[in-house]
């Protein structure tokens, strides 16, 4: 059992950045819009994840060398720096809404007894907020040793605590009377929440960096099964996680006859009340500010470090060319926060906006991870599982269909 347990590293790497803020409020959003039909999109999402990530995990230990190596072996330079680009791109836009998150996160705990406002959170104050907070996590950055055995430690007892945490919770609410009888809403649901959480849950750019840490962690195809193993229980856990922060909102807010809009973290921490009272709000804030912290630095990590490879610069983790550029993604990410925070009319849309927006780049990387993952010449042990590739093959179309509904309802916000 010890043994299993050390198994799980790389995968659980990749379920805490894809867990952030933004997905605890994206999720709660779709409960309160969809209700439990909506787990059946988390279990699809979550399946598709597993196949890419178990897929990303094999690429990773079957080829010597990194993935956009790979491609630009095969295929040219040129592929290698697009594949990097797109998935720069998505990390920056999945950034921006981590420090949305944040901002939300902090401003409900400095509100007033009457529910005003803070000065702390008026004014130039949130950019202050974000420029120190994101100072923090590059300091982190630079100075942390042996960085990925420290990320992966963390990541497992962040994952724990949260897991822990929504199950108490999820219990506690379903054993509450629920206080009022469910009505039919009139208005259709908005559909963007729903596509920013099959955006964070079925995250193709997060899959794709598993094959980097699969090399970070010293697997060979010795540890295939590990991979396999890793995959299955990390990405099940995060559906899990889903799942609950779903169900949780769907029987607090679900068809209530005062709807609730949820326009901001203090309305989605009433969800917590049943267990925490009073103290709810405090709590699910200091919830949304801990997985800020492990979002913000992984997920810029993944865009740092395939950037650094599709240019040909190196993978490996603190080495200079990965480390630039992942301070080059948390950057990117806090200044589109700031210039777009003093516009935000409602967080946790703006949040779901955002997240949705992540899904446009995905057909691309899955095609990337299903080129690398069907070669000729992977034979014998290294030929890739053929249900691995029927279930990424299904996640590349559904990433397609999700891409182009994602594409008509951006437009149609702004149309």
């Amino acid at each position: 059992m010890k043994r299993l347990l050390q198994s799980i590293g790389p995968a659980i790497i990749v379920a805490a950045v894809v867990l952030g803020p933004g997905s605890i409020l994206t999720s709660s959003k779709v409960g309160s819009q969809f209700g439990f039909p909506a787990l059946a999109v988390i279990a699809m999402s979550t399946i598709l994840m597993i196949a890419m990530v178990a897929l990303a995990a094999r690429i990773g230990v079957i080829y010597d060398n990194s993935p956009c190596d790979q491609l630009a072996a095969r295929l040219g330079r040129p592929v290698a720096v697009i594949v990097g680009l797109i998935l720069f791109g998505l990390v920056a836009i999945f950034q921006y809404s981590n420090n949305v998150a944040l901002i939300s996160g902090i401003a409900p705990l400095l509100d007033s007894a009457d529910g005003t406002s803070s000065p702390l959170t008026q004014g130039a104050k949130p950019a202050i907020i974000l420029i120190v907070f994101n100072a923090f996590v590059i300091a982190c950055l630079y100075r942390l040793r042996h960085l990925y055995g420290s990320i992966e430690n963390l990541m497992k007892w962040l994952i724990g605590l949260m897991v822990v945490a929504f199950l108490i919770n999820f219990v506690v609410v379903f054993l509450t009377p629920r206080g009022y009888t469910p009505v039919t809403q009139d208005e259709a649901p908005d559909i963007i929440p729903l596509l920013g959480m099959i955006g964070t849950t079925f995250s193709i750019g997060g899959a794709f960096y598993q094959a980097y840490l699969v090399k970070e962690k010293g697997w060979q195809l010795m540890d295939a099964r590990k991979g396999l193993f890793d995959s299955i229980i990390s990405i099940s856990v995060l559906g899990l996680v889903t799942a609950v922060i779903l169900m949780t909102a769907t029987r607090v807010f679900y068809g209530r006859p005062d709807p609730v809009a949820l326009g901001n973290v203090g309305d989605v921490a009433r969800q917590l009340q049943p267990l925490f009272g009073s103290w709810a709000k405090i709590i699910f804030c200091l919830g949304i500010f801990a997985g800020a912290l492990s979002s913000f630095l992984v997920n810029a990590l993944i865009g740092g470090t395939v950037m650094s490879d599709a240019l040909g610069k190196g993978s490996r983790l603190g080495n200079q060319w990965p480390l630039a550029l992942t301070t080059a993604a948390l950057l990117s990410g806090m200044i589109i926060a700031i210039i777009n925070l003093r516009d935000a009319q409602s967080t946790v849309n703006l949040i779901a906006f955002a997240q949705a927006l992540t899904v446009l780049g995905l057909p691309a990387l899955a095609l990337t991870l299903l080129y690398l993952g069907t070669r000729p010449e992977l034979t014998g042990d290294r030929k890739v599982p053929r249900w691995i590739i029927v279930l990424a093959v299904l996640g590349f179309f559904v990433s397609c269909i999700v891409a182009i509904r994602t594409g008509i309802a951006v437009v149609g916000k702004f149309s």
